[in-house]
């Protein structure tokens, strides 16, 4: 998910709640750091009952903007959210190549660990769904059950990804396109940071939401929402152009079928990012998990569509 591009980026509860102020639900979680593999990890914990692991998009998020859109969900289950390495209050790789999707695997069942819980449930949104897959094929006997939001199922769809945004960039903003392509000429790439700057200066909402006037739920006290290292270490240096980094070997297609716990996948219609020609997919890939296309949402369907997300999941999540 290019957050680099954004500004940033039970039906025991009616919509009312989740129109309110987040700052509220920010107040109820302690922060608390476990050290692993030498590094202070940032975690906040709350409620008791199943556990509920949400993992954020990027790569390079911070848990903030899910914490502001599912932590009401401790007054039903034990929610867990995370910084993994190199994000949010979590300290930073001493080297990139320590970023990887391999180590956030590690990380979470780590964190599993820590916490003594024999399963978890996986709630991954965008790149957390990368996440919450690799670990879900090699711990499946971790798994209690898995959501997946606005998903990827391989670096052939991240690369999707990339080539639906750039259209979308270059044919409705051809005056900012042209110096695009002109300092692609000269060979910059993604990470350059005067590449970066500019690129990052093309409007991008609607790639990501189909209503537009909406915006993520995140604290409004400081916080650090997204880490371009993490991002280009592991999508690659030329990240919005061309996938390498660990990203680009990754595939799952073959394996989901053979995942046998509940799994739920949602869809945006108007998603730019984890697009529906692929999204739909997993139909294929993994018959036996329940999808749910959301036809007036791009990549948040939770923000978009509140009622009918909620209820969803709510109902996944207690049967």
């Amino acid at each position: 998910m290019k957050y680099l591009r954004l500004s940033l980026f039970f039906t025991f509860i009616s919509i009312a709640f989740y129109a309110q102020t987040t700052d509220a639900i920010y107040e109820k979680f302690a922060s608390r750091s476990i050290k692993i593999d030498g590094y202070d990890i940032h975690i906040e914990t709350l409620g008791t009952g199943d556990a509920l692991f949400f993992i954020p998009g990027g790569p390079g998020n911070s848990h903030d903007y899910m914490q502001g859109n599912f932590g009401h969900y401790y007054k039903t289950h034990q929610v867990v959210f995370m910084d993994l390495l190199g994000r949010g209050l979590s300290e930073d790789a001493k080297t990139k190549t320590e970023y990887s999707i391999a180590n956030d695997v590690h990380v979470i069942d780590e964190i599993r660990k820590e916490l003594k819980l024999d399963k978890i449930s996986l709630i991954g949104h965008s790149y957390g769904t990368v996440v919450a897959q690799a670990y879900a094929i090699k711990y499946p006997e971790k798994v209690n059950k898995m959501v997946l939001i606005n998903g990827f199922h391989s670096g052939e769809m991240w690369q999707a990804n990339c080539d639906s945004y750039n259209h979308y960039a270059k044919t409705h903003f051809p005056e900012k396109w042209k110096k695009v392509d002109s300092l692609r000429s000269l060979g910059y790439v993604s990470s350059d940071p005067v590449f970066s700057e500019l690129y990052g200066n093309i409007p991008a909402k609607y790639v990501y939401y189909h209503n537009t006037k909406l915006k993520q739920n995140v604290p409004k006290t400081k916080f650090r929402g997204m880490n371009t290292d993490v991002y280009y270490a592991i999508i690659g240096r030329d990240a919005d152009f061309f996938v390498s980094g660990s990203m680009m070997d990754i595939d799952f297609r073959r394996e989901l079928k053979n995942l046998k716990f509940s799994t739920l996948i949602m869809a945006g219609r108007y998603d730019g990012v984890s697009t529906p020609e692929y999204a739909i997919q997993y139909k294929k890939f993994m018959p036996q998990a329940k999808f749910i296309m959301f036809e007036q949402s791009g990549h948040n369907p939770y923000l978009e569509e509140p009622e009918k997300f909620y209820q969803i999941l709510d109902d996944f999540l207690k049967n």
